[in-house]
């Protein structure tokens, strides 16, 4: 039996604070975050430290350039052979992070959507050379609206293969539902961050503040050096996105980036909680509540480590 704590919640709600608490000779922590995977993104995607990473471990950060695509099928993947390791180890993978459906499908899996189709997807890829992302996703709405709202305009990869998939099926992707029992051999420890939403955006904002003040425009700059740009995978992350747009359009005012990049943050952790809140199973907490909480989690973890490195009670 593989057992896992997850740790989620909206941007800006706290979850890098709590787990700073965590001992190291109990814990190690899965990163569930699209963008904290992409190396030189480090402040306007909020990584831990390097002093909290060099005490506590944490898998799949830094490990794709920001114009390389990273795939649900890639995380699964790699967060199933990290919670092995952990667990050979005598400790307990945390999985903690704020993209909501890497957290849906490990618990449940992969839709059983088809396999991917290479000569349609090279067909795809030519249509969005030739027209764009913008006009590709309107193209998927006339289809699959249900996969459109949930799918970001410009998120290249997810609209090629949404259009795959109808195009191969003739059914669109978001009727290919996961399966609705946890995968086999599981057992979580589901644990919601919350905040009041004023306190919550209010966090926002200040967060955002503050990685102006750290730096974010210099780390953006350095990005467009090395030569990423719009349409990049790791580019389309809100904090970089809102820069390359208003260089686009010949714009340059910070107090308005600014201003874009914290209204998105807040519509994205809106999402989140949204996303969140259909996870079944899950025990929300104040994020306020640092000690009680860890607390909680050492009481699960109490009753699955073996005495002794490398075992899990199964």
């Amino acid at each position: 039996m593989q057992s896992v704590v997850f740790l989620f919640g909206p941007t800006g709600v706290g979850k890098t604070a709590l787990i700073e608490g965590m001992n190291p000779d109990r814990y190690e922590v899965i990163s569930a975050d699209s963008m904290q995977v992409y190396r030189g993104m480090d402040i306007g995607t909020a990584k831990p430290d390097p002093t909290l990473l060099s005490r506590l471990p944490h898998y799949l950060i830094d490990i794709r350039d920001p114009d390389e695509q990273f795939h649900l099928g890639s995380f699964l993947t790699l967060a199933d052979a990290a919670a092995r390791e952990i667990s050979a180890r005598g400790k307990l993978p945390v999985i903690s992070g704020g993209t909501a459906y890497y957290f849906k499908h490990f618990l449940f899996g992969l839709p059983e959507a088809p396999p991917s189709d290479p000569d349609l997807r090279r067909e795809i890829e030519a249509e969005h050379e030739r027209v764009g992302c913008v006009i590709l996703h309107e193209r998927l709405g006339e289809v699959d609206p249900v996969s459109a709202e949930r799918i970001n305009p410009n998120d290249r990869y997810r609209i090629i293969r949404a259009l795959e998939v109808y195009r191969c099926s003739g059914r669109p992707l978001s009727t290919f539902d996961p399966p609705k029992e946890l995968r086999p051999g599981l057992e979580v420890k589901l644990i919601g961050l919350m905040r009041p939403r004023e306190e919550l955006y209010e966090r926002i904002n200040r967060r955002v503040e503050e990685m102006f003040a750290l730096g974010l425009r210099d780390e953006v700059e350095s990005l467009v050096a090395r030569g990423y740009k719009t349409g990049d995978p790791g580019m389309k992350a809100i904090g970089y996105g809102e820069f390359l747009s208003a260089w686009e359009r010949g714009e340059d005012d910070e107090a308005t980036i600014m201003e874009a990049i914290q209204k998105n943050s807040r519509r994205y952790a809106k999402r989140q909680l949204t996303f969140f809140r259909s996870l079944p199973g899950v025990e929300w907490r104040n994020a306020c509540a640092y000690e009680s909480i860890l607390a909680e989690i050492d009481a699960f973890s109490a009753t699955r480590l073996r005495e002794g490195p490398g075992h899990l009670k199964g």
